[in-house]
């Protein structure tokens, strides 16, 4: 072989090393991109659910109004965050007055019994598991995204196409730590 001929070799071994590694790293941030639409979907749904709840409610707990205003309140804050971070903080908002409302529901046992609040509650709890799961399965992504564009040789490759870290959704607040309590 002559020394034109490995030198085209390698050339050749480098340019498709870089393709491969670009198109890796679009595939990972890709993935990312459609977790944090997975996220989405569940936070809508879960957005859903909350009017009719905060209905429910008021047919009975009608000298709740503060906690009523403040479910109402954080659901838009929630609906009006745009990026993750923002999107975090306000969910995190959200979970902790809607412990709240569950808490006033205690005190009244005929709310309670309510098979539509019942339903509303199910639907909730079912709700804020698949939010759950869609976030460990983000922030999977998101890791081996991260990783891919920190670890060297395709450190270099995501330096120079401009892919930035993603941020982890991941729970700041140690109140949110604990699960929503649901009890009838």
């Amino acid at each position: 072989m002559t020394p034109s001929t490995i030198i085209a070799i390698v050339v050749a071994l480098v340019v498709l090393w870089l393709i491969f590694a670009f198109n890796g790293l679009v595939r990972k941030k890709n993935r990312v991109q459609e977790a944090w639409s997975d996220i989405e979907v569940q936070l809508k749904r879960r957005y859903d659910l909350i009017p009719n709840l905060v209905e429910t409610v008021k047919g009975y707990a009608t000298h709740e109004r503060t906690v009523l205003e403040d479910v109402t309140n954080a659901r838009v804050a929630a609906m009006g965050a745009v990026d993750p971070k923002a999107k975090l903080q306000a969910n995190d908002q959200l979970s902790n007055t809607l412990k709240s409302l569950f808490a006033v529901a205690e005190n009244y046992p005929n709310l309670k019994a309510n098979e539509n609040f019942a339903k509303l509650q199910d639907e909730l709890t079912d709700t804020e598991d698949k939010i759950q799961a869609a976030r460990r399965f983000y922030n999977a992504n998101v890791r081996d995204f991260n990783t891919s564009i920190q670890v060297f040789p395709t450190n270099l490759i995501a330096g120079t196409f401009h892919f930035t870290k993603q941020e982890l959704f991941d729970v700041d607040n140690p109140a949110e730590r604990e699960p929503v309590k649901v009890q009838f």
